[in-house]
Order: C-alpha cells, then structure tokens, then sequence
C-alpha cells in the first residue's frame, strides 16, 4: 500500500519560538522530570535476541542508505538489504520494521521476497522551492521509484496515516508514518527528523522541536504505541551538546526509549560513525534491546522487544 498526503502547514507564531525561543527550552529542558524507574532492557551488539515469546513483539527501526545518490553508493544493493532483513527477521524476531531513505519499488519487492504476509505503507519525500512547488526525490536507477520512509510489517496494516509536521519552508520534506498492526496489537509510527539548517530560506530555524512534539503527541494517543526512527539528533546528553532543547520532557520519562538503563540517556551508537540518531520509544514494558551491526548501510537497525497489551480495547487514550 502506499500513501501520499501532504503535510506542508506553517506557524509563524512557532518559527519565531524557533528563532527566540531556544534559551527558555534549554531551561525547561534541565529542569525537567529525572527518569523514572523502569524496566531495563538486556542488550546485545550483533548478536540477534532471538524470536521472544508469544506475548512480546519485536520492532525495528532501521535507515538502509538506499537513496544511491545520497552517498550511498557503498552500502550494498537491494540484494544486500534485503539479507538484512531478513537476518533482522530471522536472528532477531522482527515482526515489525521503521525504514527511512528507501526507495518505492524497493519495498515493493522486500515486502515481496519476505513473503506473501508481509505487507508495506510508504510515504515520499518532497523537494520544495521558493514558490511551495513540491517535487518527488526520484530514486537513481531504472524502476527504483521515489525516495522516502515506510513501515514493512509481517502482517497486515491498518489505519496508515501521515502525521502532519512543521517542516521546512524551502528544501527537503521527511515527516511521520503511523499505522496499525492488529495481528500484533500494536500501533507505530516511523519519524524522519529534518537535518539542522535543512531550510534553505531561513537557515537559522530548527524544525526538530516541532517535528518531535507532533510525533510524542501522536503516540499520545494510544498507549500500544512504538514508535522512533532516524531523528538525526544526538541523545539530550553532554555539556556541548547544543539540540538538547529540541526533546520535549516526556521523552526518557512517561516514555522509554529502547537502549536507555535507569536514568542514562546515552545509549550506544548507531551510524558507523560513532553517534546515536536512532531511536525507538513506547510505554509498553521493554524486554530486550539490540543494536545490530551491517554492512548494508551507514546506519545500524535498533530492535526493541516489548510485551504487547493484553487487551487492545484498554490501550486507546484518546476519545
């Protein structure tokens, strides 16, 4: 299945947050809610964690660099990354996966090589100009099809939806894809963050505050949500590091993200060079997490196992 909806609405009243605002956020981010005790997930480095019980699902959220001519020439073809998910699958249990930079007839034909259960939502990243003109991101190579970010699910999918973002005025637009997973009884959403100083107009506007806010407000909405991705944001961590003000305070507290241990933000790295910009975060119990070494990409996939609900009728939060 694939789904196209525009999501290109504009606040001036949150640019100028943007432009004004950040010493406010610095400080309502340090004075925020310390973690809260939790469950703390085993870990392991490429190694796969195995299949889990019949009351745990594995979700996996993984950038395949499969975008050819965003400096992904070395990272393996579809041959390559296909292997990969299917060692996700089998080694790690994956019954549900978060993808960015993949191309359109690529998933396509992972969803197809993985079997006949397997089911995909895609959703296209647009290049926008200085007169709102969108144009598709074509993938390099005959039948590739357009660039963007889906879900590949084992299972079918229901209820997909684009969530609309703040997203630059001028340049590239990623975004955030929900669905359903009813077999699983599980809701996710997969989120592709703009770079800092990805508006080619206004250089000095950070759209990432806006952009994780719409997606924890998202999951806000039904407490079975997993959901995470490519936020191209380091962990809110460090004296040097200047985006901590982007996380909203529920981020490491009412949720958990999956490598985080007790009140330890860090987790370990997950682009080959040495930074962590993956993520996967819920409210559901956490049982394992894993970072998984590849060569069929710059970004190595993060799994988190967790305990689904009980019972899917309780898990809404929204009227």
């Amino acid at each position: 299945m694939q789904r196209h909806m525009e999501t290109g609405r504009r606040s001036r009243r949150r640019s100028l947050r943007r432009r004004f605002g950040r010493t406010a956020a610095t400080l309502s981010l340090l004075t925020a809610v310390a973690c809260t005790s939790g469950q703390t997930p085993d870990s392991v480095t490429g190694a796969g964690a195995g299949t889990g019980t019949a009351d745990e699902v594995s979700v996996a959220t993984w950038n395949m660099c499969g975008v050819r001519q965003w400096s992904c020439e070395k990272t393996g073809g579809p041959k390559e990354k296909l292997g990969q998910l299917r060692d996700l699958i089998g080694d790690s249990g994956v019954q549900v996966l978060l993808l960015q930079e993949v191309c359109s007839e690529d998933l396509t034909s992972f969803a197809r090589g993985l079997g006949p259960q397997w089911q995909s939502a895609f959703e296209p990243y647009a290049e926008v100009d200085a007169t709102g003109r969108r144009t598709s991101v074509d993938c390099t190579g005959q039948g590739k099809g357009q660039a963007g970010y889906g879900l590949l699910a084992g299972s079918p999918l229901t209820d997909v939806e684009a969530i609309p973002t703040e997203q630059p005025t001028v340049g590239l637009h990623r975004g955030v894809l929900c669905a359903r997973v009813p077999a699983q009884r599980v809701r996710v959403c997969n989120a592709h963050l703009s770079l800092r100083e990805s508006d080619d107009e206004h250089p000095d506007w950070d759209f990432r505050d806006d952009q994780l806010s719409s997606l924890f407000a998202a999951a806000s909405t039904d407490a079975g949500t997993v959901f995470g991705g490519d936020f191209n944001s380091p962990p809110p961590v460090g004296d040097k590091n200047t985006s901590a003000w982007i996380w909203p305070s529920e981020a490491y507290t009412t949720y958990r993200e999956c490598d985080q241990k007790g009140s330890s933000r860090a987790g370990r790295s997950t682009l080959k060079d040495g930074s962590k910009i993956d993520y996967l975060f819920t409210q559901l119990p956490r049982t394992a997490c894993e970072v998984v070494d590849t060569k069929a990409s710059d970004h190595r996939p993060l799994v988190m196992r967790v305990s689904r609900p009980e019972n899917p009728a309780t898990i809404s939060t929204a009227g």
